[in-house]
């Protein structure tokens, strides 16, 4: 059977359903199949539904933008959030010492058309 997540995925390829999920995920993330870490006013995090790492983020702004080129400079509140998020994360799973990245995709590389960022740590599986 295939993971919901593939399902969502292929359904965010499309414009009006990307619309209706980024929604979602902004306005109901507690009934979504997710398993929240943290949350502030401009993004959520919560642990990949697929992980290729044994620490696999994602940090997804509650603003719809496709890939980073849609982000503007007026936007610096959001990144300044972006940055403190993570380095909270990183202290809170104590990243530090064994090492960490933050991923950026874009273009063919990304998987989900939402700007997203991944905090990961370890080899990957």
């Amino acid at each position: 059977m295939d993971h919901p997540y593939n399902f969502l995925r292929r359904l965010a390829n499309v414009r009006i359903f990307r619309s209706v999920l980024i929604w979602g995920l902004i306005n109901m993330n507690d009934w979504l199949p997710i398993n929240k870490i943290s949350e502030t006013e401009s993004l959520i995090c919560f642990y990949h539904p697929q992980p290729v790492y044994p620490v696999h983020i994602l940090l997804v702004p509650k603003q719809e933008l496709r890939d980073l080129s849609q982000l503007e400079p007026r936007q610096s509140d959001f990144l300044q959030d972006l940055f403190l998020t993570v380095q909270s994360l990183i202290t809170e799973f104590k990243l530090e010492e064994g090492g960490y990245r933050l991923i950026l995709n874009g273009g063919e590389y990304q998987d989900f058309p939402q700007l997203h960022f991944h905090l990961t740590s370890g080899e990957p599986a």
